[in-house]
């Protein structure tokens, strides 16, 4: 009886296991995070809407620099753009149309970095570094001239 037992608990273990589907084996990243953070499929930065920001000019000033040139020159005080607009200054976009620009006296745009092709202009208390060819946002230092 034994043997007719283990005969058919050896059967019955043999249908239940070919009656399973069959799992297959997770990928390899499955459940791991994304090596490449903040990147998508195609390896483009998720948090850039416009590719084209991407080859833009970043600018490179120190802000201890940028205070003193505001403060020797008298471009500080100036009010923040409202906050809708103010959105809409963001590196590799366009420059909104109908905006204020802010004046910025010629001494201290000649004392800030010079990228060749981009103009630095101001919009409210942001201090904007614009691509002079295609008027894309290259670079927003935001509240410089506050």
């Amino acid at each position: 009886m034994n043997a007719i037992q283990s005969v058919s608990t050896a059967a019955l273990a043999l249908a239940l296991a070919l009656a399973m589907p069959a799992q297959a084996d997770k990928p390899e990243h499955a459940g791991k995070p994304d090596k490449q953070m903040g990147k998508g499929h195609d390896g483009g930065d998720k948090r850039h809407k416009d590719n084209a920001g991407d080859s833009l000019q970043r600018a490179i000033v120190d802000r201890l620099v940028l205070d003193r040139y505001g403060k020797q020159y008298k471009v500080k005080g100036h009010k923040p753009l409202p906050p809708g607009i103010r959105k809409n200054l963001a590196r590799g976009k366009p420059i909104p149309p109908g905006i204020a620009r802010t004046r910025l006296p010629q001494g201290y745009v000649d004392r800030l970095p010079r990228y060749q092709g981009y103009e630095w202009r101001g919009y409210g208390s942001d201090l904007v570094l614009v691509h002079l060819l295609s008027d894309k946002i290259a670079d927003v230092l935001v509240d410089a001239l506050l």
